[in-house]
């Protein structure tokens, strides 16, 4: 699956367990997490992406603001 230009994968472990991996440049990251529903899994790793390219942006600019 891709989500905002990044290739993600989640599987189920176990019933409820859910692995889930994506790269962002040469950053690999992997976790599990629980969820019933695959969506809720798929939708937690698009936010974790999300949170990523957000303090990936953030490093880029120094960490300062148009106001600074």
């Amino acid at each position: 699956m891709i989500h905002k230009g990044v290739e993600f994968s989640v599987t189920q472990l176990a019933p409820g367990v859910w692995k889930w991996r994506f790269q962002i440049g040469d950053r690999l990251f992997t976790g599990k997490t629980e969820a019933k529903l695959d969506l809720l899994a798929i939708r937690r790793v698009q936010l974790r992406i999300d949170r990523e390219l957000n303090n990936l942006g953030r490093s880029q600019t120094g960490g300062r603001s148009d106001g600074d």
